[in-house]
């Protein structure tokens, strides 16, 4: 996939330092004085709840702006992006739930951008579409984005452009479209006050709230993006120093939201109250100080897992102090997202302080002891079913083959003849083995069921290899309820196990029985871990209960550039919870839409 990549700067001398732009590097203010010493100050380990008390500061402004829209110019709207000449659009994989993004943050290392891009290659896995590099080399924040995979987009003369001992990265998963590009993060803007660059993984439940409130003020949006309100709430605060900038935003946000941010010193990573979205933190043997979605970054560079960034915290790093913690806001019970280790993280991280391998395992071992079925064989649906297939086979004392290949070749579009060929899109990336399946009693380990497309096609393709029965298990309860935390569900009226029984979906796939992991047995499981977790695409309820009849998609739009009200744009909501009453009451924006 062909790579469209941005790479760009601005003098220091430049007047539009009241501007934004993600295509540019920005003046900063001068460089602080005090020598460099690696990091005086280590944080305790202290187990959740992180104990911390909410922060209250006072201030006067130092000067004022006039502008009511200090980030206007925050995008550039060049669209010379060339289309796409596939006849079709690969569309199978979609019958996943689908992470947002990956975030990466790295500081006091001389190497810090090629660490930061061998950092998002271990994080691929959470988004294919976009990626970028923002660095900090004499105050100055240069900005290396573009379309497609890590490797897409970078190469050794690009890196070579961003020099400097901090650096934050981005991995993203989008809606594609003409006007991609100019929504690859991470993001640059500059303002009056100063500069900062930020990468964002999450989903905010009041996006909708908070951008009328800022249009209302002046404010011009140029994206659908979440990240762009966060800079928004940035720009206008009166709060100082620049760190107290980001808490007052934050203070504001409602969601999901694991944020780093880089400014002319400083690096700082920002976690939600209630630690939806993984981040952690480790250390390099030459004291560099790294943050990353997921452990397996931090393996890759060599850097040594220390802990979570904790629910609620905020972590500062620069020469001067160190690193340094600060509370958001206190919150005594985290929800972080049990489908970390069901689906998106890879099986070699550590993820809210587990093992992700060892909890599909488990879940697997669960499925054989509460659903047993006689069998000959077990396989997986490559990739994320594999670790669950291993431990149901070992529970149940049945050999664990690969009865299904995938190939990793196949991209998002392709080319299909123009005789239709049944399930074409599977056939694209699972083939099956005959001489696995053939005759065989096959146990077939998926880690979810979202609208059942797939999972139909896949018991077709085994049962057309020969399979003599095929029983499904599934590695996760069913799924009832759209996610808006930072996970792309459908709506809750496609979700199949909204709209059916267990006994009505094993009808509709085509398979002589299916299971689910049960949702008890998946609490027990997790022990006193258990309240720690979001079970909300289980259970349909919400720790943080959206406000607005509907929520925005995770991601982004399919073209930010139309020139319509925003609640026009159709393809980029899902509906809030089924169990609104009173939308007028909950969604005071919902009569004025009338969305």
């Amino acid at each position: 996939m062909a790579a469209t990549t941005s790479i760009s700067s601005l003098s220091s001398s430049s007047t539009l330092s009241r501007h934004i732009s993600k295509n540019s590097s920005f003046p900063l203010n001068p460089p602080q004085k005090n020598p460099f010493s690696l990091f005086p100050k280590t944080l305790p380990k202290t187990s959740l709840p992180f104990p911390c008390k909410p922060v209250f500061h006072t201030y006067k402004p130092q000067f004022t702006t006039s502008s009511k829209n200090p980030i206007s110019e925050f995008f550039s709207t060049n669209k010379s992006e060339p289309e796409h000449d596939f006849v079709s659009s690969f569309s199978d994989d979609d019958d996943k739930p689908r992470e947002e993004c990956g975030v990466v943050g790295i500081f006091g290392d001389p190497e810090a951008s090629r660490l930061c891009y061998l950092a998002l290659h271990a994080l691929q896995h959470r988004g294919q579409e976009g990626a970028g590099i923002v660095a900090v080399n004499n105050n100055v924040l240069q900005s290396v984005t573009g379309v497609g995979l890590v490797s897409d987009v970078f190469n050794e003369s690009k890196l070579d452009q961003l020099p400097g001992e901090m650096a934050i990265g981005h991995v993203r998963y989008s809606t594609a479209g003409s006007s991609m590009l100019k929504n690859v993060q991470p993001f640059v803007a500059g303002y009056r006050f100063g500069s900062v660059g930020v990468a964002h993984n999450g989903n905010l439940v009041n996006y909708r709230a908070l951008r009328a409130m800022l249009e209302d003020n002046g404010s011009i949006f140029n994206t659908s993006s979440d990240t762009e309100v966060v800079l928004h709430l940035i720009a206008i605060s009166k709060a100082r120093p620049f760190f107290l900038r980001i808490v007052d935003a934050c203070e504001k946000l409602e969601g999901a939201y694991s944020m780093v941010f880089a400014t002319e010193d400083k690096l700082v990573a920002v976690r939600d109250p209630y630690g939806f979205r993984p981040l952690v933190m480790g250390r390099r043997s030459n004291g560099a100080v790294v943050f990353a979605s997921e452990t397996c970054a931090l393996d890759l560079i060599e850097a040594t897992y220390e802990r979570e960034v904790y629910p609620g915290e905020v972590l500062a790093v620069d020469k001067k102090d160190g690193v340094q913690s600060l509370c958001l806001m206190p919150h005594p019970e985290p929800k972080q997202c049990i489908f970390e280790h069901i689906y998106f993280a890879l099986p070699n991280s550590v993820v809210f302080g587990r093992s992700v391998y060892e909890s599909r395992h488990i879940f697997g071992e669960i499925l054989a002891t509460e659903a047993p079925v006689d069998c000959d064989v077990v396989i997986a649906v490559p990739d994320s079913g594999v670790v669950a297939a291993l431990g149901y086979a070992a529970k149940a004392g049945v050999p664990f083959q690969q009865g299904l290949i995938r190939s990793h070749y196949v991209g998002r579009t392709f080319i299909e003849p123009s005789q239709k060929i049944r399930d074409f899109g599977v056939k694209l990336k699972l083939s099956p083995v005959r001489g696995v399946l053939e005759g065989k009693r096959v146990v077939v380990v998926d880690d979810s069921i979202v609208r059942g497309t797939t999972s139909s096609k896949i018991v077709r393709l085994i049962k057309e290899a020969g399979a003599k029965e095929v029983h499904m298990r599934i590695a996760s309860p069913p799924i009832i309820g759209s996610c808006y935390y930072g996970v792309d569900t459908p709506s809750s009226e496609e979700l199949i196990s909204n709209r059916m029984s267990v006994e009505e979906i094993r009808e509709f796939i085509g398979c002589d029985s299916l299971a689910f992991l049960p949702f008890d047995s998946l609490k027990n499981m997790l022990g006193s871990d258990s309240p720690n977790f979001c079970y909300a695409c289980f259970s349909g309820k919400y720790p943080v209960m959206p406000r607005e009849v509907k929520v925005k998609r995770v991601g982004d739009f399919l073209d930010d550039g139309l020139n319509a009200p925003f609640e026009s744009i159709d393809g980029g909501w899902v509906k809030g919870p089924q169990n609104f009453k009173t939308e007028k009451e909950i969604d005071p924006l919902y009569q004025q839409s009338k969305i």
